[in-house]
């Protein structure tokens, strides 16, 4: 099994339990900020929202069927009180557990299924290289995502905005460019700033966002495909070829890199993906 599969059999196994990002990511064999990456690249979800909406579900199903105590399935839930499990409930369905108690109806809810894998992944990837790279900065268009809520659904708008604007962005260096993924949290959420490399920031206009990427030994993964299909590249490389070669992801930007080959006006040439590991 990949890192998400493990994730979700833990999961569904646990549910009454209590359950930490370090825990699940311990099971599955890789590091909450792979887990984090890996799972939402394979479900759609990050990690801890999928299993609040599973909890609320199956609590939601329970209280149709008249549960009598509120406080002990807010406990099972792991909820502390029975204050916390009725807010939690009430910001994900929009109704009081007294209310589906009361009416014993699940039909308006949204109800969160349990997840059954089937990999997306590709059969075959060719192996990276290995590349080590110096510190350097990029400035361009950026974005806030969350990879459970359609991942970057608005990146291709952004790589729009950014051919119109990236003449405005001064003291470039190359004339490669960048998708750079930063800033990633455990909820999912990521900045995404398509961009190129800068000398410095001192001139920047404040509408450009700003990255500076450490010095960082990578895997570089070779997407040759058209770029529609990015996403399934990217979830081989974290849920098939990362856990199979036994490397530890480094917590740092991973972006896709552009040379002259790839064409934004059709979307084929193929582009590069790095990704940062440790040693």
């Amino acid at each position: 099994m990949n890192p998400a599969q493990k994730a979700l059999w833990y999961i569904e196994s646990h549910l009454r339990a209590p359950l930490t990002l370090d825990e699940i990511a311990g099971v599955a064999g890789v590091s909450r900020f792979h887990l984090v990456r890996a799972f939402a690249e394979a479900t759609g979800f990050p990690v801890m929202r999928y299993v609040r909406a599973r909890r609320l579900s199956e609590a939601a199903r329970e209280l149709a069927a008249g549960a009598p105590d509120i406080l002990s399935l807010a406990l099972d839930v792991d909820y502390g009180s029975h204050e916390a499990f009725t807010r939690a409930f009430r910001d994900h369905f929009g109704v009081t557990p007294e209310t589906v108690r009361a009416t014993t109806c699940l039909a308006t809810l949204k109800l969160q299924e349990p997840i059954s894998m089937i990999s997306t992944a590709l059969d075959h990837i060719d192996p990276p290289r290995k590349a080590t790279a110096n510190a350097f900065l990029v400035a361009g268009i950026g974005e806030r995502y969350n990879l459970g809520n359609g991942g970057g659904a608005g990146i291709p708008n952004q790589w729009q905005e950014f051919h119109l604007k990236h003449a405005e962005i001064p003291r470039r260096v190359g004339n490669l460019a960048y998708g750079v993924c930063c800033n990633g949290d455990d909820a999912g959420n990521f900045d995404y700033i398509a961009g190129v490399e800068v000398a410095d920031f001192s001139d920047l206009p404040r509408e450009f966002a700003r990255v500076r990427i450490p010095a960082q030994t990578y895997l570089v993964f070779t997407h040759t495909d058209h770029i529609s299909t990015i996403r399934r590249t990217v979830n081989t490389i974290w849920n098939r070829w990362l856990p199979q070669s036994g490397m530890k992801v480094a917590d740092a930007p991973n972006f896709e890199r552009y040379d002259d080959k790839f064409d934004p006006a059709t979307g084929n040439g193929g582009l590069e993906i790095w990704v940062p590991v440790e040693g």
